[in-house]
């Protein structure tokens, strides 16, 4: 794999980038608390600031994508996004907010399909992110959805009654404007799912190297 991670603002960029937003109203918080997450993190290099999804669901975030001025949005037959959980293995620390680093978008592994490329993340010592992480990542970098250069986040998956997993993985792409995104949103951000066991030439598998609480 490739083991060069994506440069982040720092922390406190991070937070005031939250707060512009919008973020502290969604989620009935002060700005404060914000800040004051990133203030007491301040001295860890390279790290992303990551809403909880206990604090905002990834449903409520997703509007906040942006790219050419376009509003992300959900794709209508994922009514269920806020359902998908971290898959075994996958641990959120406690607390609002938290830190994900190591950042990488997968490139290398476009076209390969989630059930290929999971062994290779975990094989590496990686962790995939989250569709929660994805979003957070790209609220403070949306020049990282790149034409064809898109990623999975395959750290999430639907538990079924029955014990077994949904076969959808959520991922983030670039809407064409076709179908039911409706042309309106041709450029726009957009969050869905692929099938498990397909392959996408323009989705690569975003990954990480550590999650940590913030102390």
């Amino acid at each position: 794999m490739n083991t060069t991670a994506v440069h982040l603002p720092d922390l406190p960029a991070q937070a005031r980038r939250l707060v512009d937003l919008g973020v502290a109203r969604l989620a009935g918080i002060d700005d404060a608390a914000i800040i004051d997450a990133a203030a007491a993190a301040a001295d860890t290099g390279n790290a992303l600031l990551v809403p909880h999804p206990e604090l905002l669901a990834p449903s409520v975030t997703a509007p906040l994508l942006t790219r050419s001025d376009k509003p992300g949005f959900v794709v209508v037959d994922m009514t269920d996004l806020d359902d998908f959980a971290p898959i075994t293995g996958v641990d959120l620390p406690a607390g609002p907010f938290y830190l994900l680093t190591g950042i990488e978008r997968g490139d290398e592994m476009a076209n390969w399909s989630p059930d290929e490329a999971l062994p290779t993340i975990t094989g590496a010592a990686r962790t995939p992110l989250t569709i929660g992480e994805g979003i957070a990542w790209l609220l403070q970098q949306p020049g990282q959805l790149e034409p064809n250069r898109c990623f999975m986040t395959i750290g999430s998956r639907l538990p079924r009654q029955d014990g077994r997993l949904d076969a959808r993985t959520p991922a983030i792409w670039i809407s064409g404007g076709t179908g039911r995104d409706g042309r309106e949103r041709k450029g726009a951000p957009k969050v869905g799912w692929c099938w498990a066991g397909n392959r996408h030439t323009w989705l690569g598998f975003a990954s990480a190297s550590d999650r940590r609480a913030i102390s």
